[in-house]
């Protein structure tokens, strides 16, 4: 019988989402992928030439899995965040998109956005952007939140995430606890918020709390200290935001992703080494790294903290569970994609006339 340090480092590959370059998935990548049990893959613009490529790609990697389907994924809000672009219908940025003030409409942009993805095999968006824009000097979030208020963006979201849902694309809202109020891009530095906890509760957290009661099951956290609930550490490696907050109080059930674990909000203040491990002690789940090689070292590294006794097998263990109902539940049946029938899918006439309705009405 397997003792539950030899269970946890078999389950580890499946708390880590990871990219790599190319258009096509390499042997070495290829090995990598099938032998950690890596969950899931990320794609960015580089990897992607048309619909068709994309797909083949897809298929490609989703025959790394062991049993469960990897999750696939891609940030694809629209606006200046999409990086399936050429034959892909073109999404506005959120803010023109809630300028309509259209549910509906947002709805079926949703439906667009999450019909495209399925026809190349990605089940899984990074999106939509559930932050309130409340500070008009952040650099990071602007035109990707759909409004300054909290009922604006509530509304929006729920739209999008019930729009995604109905094609069978799982949406995550991003970035708990709230990106909004910053002045920093986390993609550089460090940023801090310092709104209480209770203001947050009526502001910050309800389109999450809405999203979630819409079947969201995946949320993205975000590389933000909050220095009234947790001054030492960004959400990303907070158990005071993740369990305390977000499990216990909100009584979140889904899957909890970190950002990109690269960003130097998280690399340059608490190191590529432990940064994983701290991560997932506070409750991530999903650890996203965008490049292979800082995959593999965190991987590498989480591993080590297993085995030296620095880590609980019990908390990968517990993550890995989590992950596996959730991809039996939303990732079954799965079949690869049919490359032959794409064409007739992405960037459509029918598409661009529901989007040309955000241009004509904002």
């Amino acid at each position: 019988m397997s003792t539950p340090l030899e269970l946890a480092q078999k389950a580890l590959g499946q708390l880590f989402i990871i990219g790599f370059t190319g258009l096509d998935l390499s042997d070495d990548t290829s090995s990598f992928f099938s032998q950690a049990n890596i969950g899931g893959a990320i794609l960015f613009a580089p990897n992607y030439e048309n619909p068709g490529q994309v797909a083949e790609l897809i298929n490609q990697i989703q025959e790394c899995r062991r049993d469960l389907p990897m999750l696939i994924s891609v940030d694809h809000e629209g606006g200046r965040v999409q990086r399936f672009k050429k034959s892909f219908t073109r999404i506005p940025e959120a803010s023109a998109i809630s300028d309509v003030d259209s549910p509906r409409l947002t709805f079926e942009i949703g439906e667009i956005m999450g019909r495209e993805l399925k026809a190349v095999g990605v089940n899984l968006n990074f999106a939509p952007v559930a932050d309130i824009n409340t500070n008009p000097k952040n650099p990071v979030i602007g035109p990707r939140s759909f409004g300054a208020d909290e009922e604006t963006v509530t509304k929006q979201i729920t739209a999008i995430v019930r729009g995604h849902l109905v094609q069978g694309v799982q949406p995550c809202v991003k970035h708990f606890p709230g990106h909004g109020d910053t002045t920093v891009d986390s993609h550089f530095s460090l940023p801090k918020v310092d709104t209480d906890l209770e203001t947050m509760m009526e502001r910050e957290f309800k389109p999450f709390t809405k999203a979630f009661r819409s079947h969201c099951v995946f949320v993205m956290t975000a590389h933000v200290i909050c220095t009234k609930i947790d001054p030492d550490r960004p959400a990303t490696l907070s158990s005071k935001v993740l369990t305390d907050i977000l499990r216990k109080q909100l009584r979140y059930t889904g899957l909890i992703v970190s950002d990109d674990m690269e960003m130097k909000a998280i690399t340059d203040h608490f190191g590529v080494e432990e940064s994983p491990v701290l991560a997932i002690e506070a409750g991530c789940d999903l650890l996203i790294y965008r490049s292979e090689a800082a995959g593999r070292k965190a991987y590498a590294s989480v591993l080590k903290a297993l085995e030296s006794g620095k880590l609980s097998p019990e908390i990968v263990l517990t993550a890995e569970k989590r992950i596996r109902e959730i991809k039996k539940e939303v990732l079954l049946p799965y079949t690869p994609v049919s490359v032959a029938d794409i064409s007739q899918k992405t960037g459509t006439a029918a598409n661009l006339e529901i989007v040309q309705k955000v241009e004509k009405r904002t």
